[in-house]
């Protein structure tokens, strides 16, 4: 069975990372692909994709099953019907399946993958939204409230990363100077990586 996590991984942190982990084992994955957004349809990215696929290789290269992609498709219908992945969980967190019915085509997706929601110690699991049943599996993770947008502001004014991302993470974000005032000002911003 193959494993897909979607996201704008703007930066990718320790809690996905954690995500990943625990997915990998829950569901004995031989695969894990991390789409990176190109233009995700829920949220705003200045940072371009070749920087945040750069970012995503550097957090989940420890970990052997995962392959980072970019992915080009702006709603996950579209990718699960352009490129059928066959046998696969698409792994979201908490917060994402509480919006889940917000999705382009909820039902679709769900004809195609089944999903794992990843939930938190002290969080309230969202309750399984009817006809969800056998399609849709909740597993723990053990991962501090982290969320991105969080850590663009740290960056933003200066204050390091550290314990939040991996090491070559903060290191990369540090060398580009991402995630710096309002805009980005990466120094390497046309250069591929």
């Amino acid at each position: 069975m193959i494993g897909l996590f979607g996201g704008a991984f703007n930066p990718p942190h320790h809690g996905h990372l954690e995500l990943a982990r625990r997915a990998v084992d829950e569901f004995g994955l031989e695969r894990l692909e991390l789409l990176v957004s190109g233009d995700p349809a829920h949220k705003q990215v200045d940072c371009p994709v070749h920087v945040r696929v750069a970012l995503a290789e550097l957090a989940f290269e420890g970990l052997p099953s995962a392959v980072v992609l970019a992915d080009p498709y702006r709603y996950t219908i579209d990718r699960l019907r352009a490129e059928p992945p066959g046998d696969a969980i698409f792994l979201l967190g908490a917060d994402q399946y509480r919006d889940f019915s917000t999705w382009k085509e909820p039902d679709a997706v769900l004809e195609l993958v089944r999903l794992g929601v990843a939930t938190r110690a002290g969080v309230d699991r969202p309750p399984l939204a009817p006809g969800h049943e056998g399609r849709v599996r909740f597993f723990e993770i053990d991962s501090p409230p982290i969320s991105s947008r969080d850590l663009r502001a740290k960056a933003a004014r200066g204050e390091p990363l550290d314990g939040l991302v991996p090491p070559a993470v903060a290191a990369e974000i540090e060398r580009r100077g991402l995630y710096r005032e309002a805009g980005y000002t990466d120094r390497a911003f046309d250069e591929e990586p």
